[in-house]
């Protein structure tokens, strides 16, 4: 799977990896609901530095289409908010 962090690029992931993802994606939403906007920092940092360690980085001249976009590390609450579907922001 491509996953794109949004101002960065490009990663590939193995399907296998996406369990461990979505843990760290469910705690963000857990986050979001509470309005608990440290644990919310630490945990997209925590789930963007999970991708970019998983995954293999894309060439920048890569134009994979992305089966899932992450917003930036410095993305607000309300940005993460907008990009959520009724799943979070990792499908599964």
């Amino acid at each position: 799977m491509i996953v794109r962090i949004m101002g960065e690029g490009q990663w590939r992931l193995a399907d296998a990896h996406f369990a461990e993802l979505n843990k760290l994606d469910d705690e963000l939403l857990d986050e979001l609901d509470s309005g608990d906007e440290g644990g919310f920092r630490r945990t997209l940092r925590a789930l963007l530095d999970k991708v970019r360690e998983l995954g293999e980085p894309l060439p920048d001249e890569a134009l994979e289409p992305s089966e899932l976009i992450l917003p930036a590390a410095d993305a607000s609450l309300e940005e993460v908010r907008e990009m959520l579907s009724e799943d979070g922001l990792i499908p599964g």
